[in-house]
């Protein structure tokens, strides 16, 4: 089952400014696209990749400049502590799912397939879908599908699912969207399903909570000058990373200096959002709602 192209390749490869005898790490190695390209311009540099999914293991590059991690990015200063790295120069992060996952129906990240509910990345994880769906509290789904997926009658939907779930246990993708048929608005199905599921792979994988820690550790670990590249799919993942490059924190008040000045750990360089160009959506569907974020460690 092959991986994504990757998406804004060069965009977001220039973006870190790579130096030949820089360290460097991308913390979402998938196909390893981004990867490739980030190597072919360090000389004696290191790479450093991180992928929790043994899907990604077939992908490994074969050089003595490059690293491989299979573990969750959360654990970014933990492993390059292990690596005895202690600083880098720059950070690739590429979010979201690879259309690999959307594309192999037993892993359950799609409603376009029939299969087990699901939707793992890291495949040795004790909580699926299927978990979520049959045993959280009726209020804990509804704040699920209203914080993660934006929708708003994330209520009448938990209401539904504890239903149906008192009767017969929720097993499968299409035993899930049974019970959602009757919520789907006319003409914009899909778009309505992709955000249902959209919210509960986030819980499942824990997206928001993992890429916050990842962060917040940039600061410790890139270097004054380095530079910190995020790709991201959604309003809920650009709206967490645009807050952290302004503010270097997610939410709150931001510290100042005695000039009243604010103390933040990195500079936006693109003051707007860089996407794709229209010829790249068009050979490649899943960059139409990409968006990149470039900033340099001060």
């Amino acid at each position: 089952m092959g991986y994504h192209t990757p998406v804004l390749l060069k965009e977001s490869v220039n973006g870190l400014q790579i130096k030949p005898d820089g360290i460097y790490v991308d913390v979402t190695f998938g196909g390893g696209g981004h990867s490739r390209e980030i190597i072919k311009n360090i000389i004696n540099g290191k790479l450093v990749a991180f992928d929790q999914d043994d899907d990604a293991t077939p992908n490994l590059i074969d050089d003595e400049r490059f690293i491989f991690v299979s573990h969750n990015f959360r654990f970014l200063k933990n492993f390059l502590k292990y690596h005895k790295i202690e600083k880098i120069d720059g950070l690739l992060a590429d979010l979201g799912v690879s259309s690999h996952h959307f594309d192999d129906p037993e892993r359950g990240f799609s409603f376009r397939f029939e299969g087990e509910l699901d939707m793992r990345m890291n495949q040795s994880a004790k909580v699926s879908a299927k978990n979520v769906v049959n045993e959280y509290q009726e209020e804990e789904l509804a704040k699920i599908f209203w914080e993660y997926g934006e929708l708003k009658n994330s209520r009448k939907l938990a209401k539904a699912i504890t239903e149906q779930r008192g009767k017969k246990s929720i097993e499968t993708i299409k035993e899930f969207t049974d019970v959602l048929m009757p919520y789907l608005p006319k003409y914009s199905e899909h778009k309505f399903l992709a955000k249902v599921f959209q919210a509960l792979r986030i819980e499942v994988n824990r997206e928001i909570d993992f890429l916050k820690e990842m962060l917040l550790q940039t600061i410790d670990v890139i270097k004054p000058g380095g530079r910190l590249v995020v790709i991201t799919y959604h309003s809920l993942e650009d709206r967490l990373v645009k807050n952290f490059i302004r503010d270097g924190q997610f939410e709150g008040e931001v510290e100042k200096d005695f000039f009243g000045n604010k103390e933040v750990p990195f500079r936006a360089l693109n003051r707007k959002v860089i996407v794709p160009e229209e010829n790249e959506i068009k050979e490649n569907n899943r960059a139409r709602s990409a968006k990149l974020r470039i900033a340099e460690r001060l």
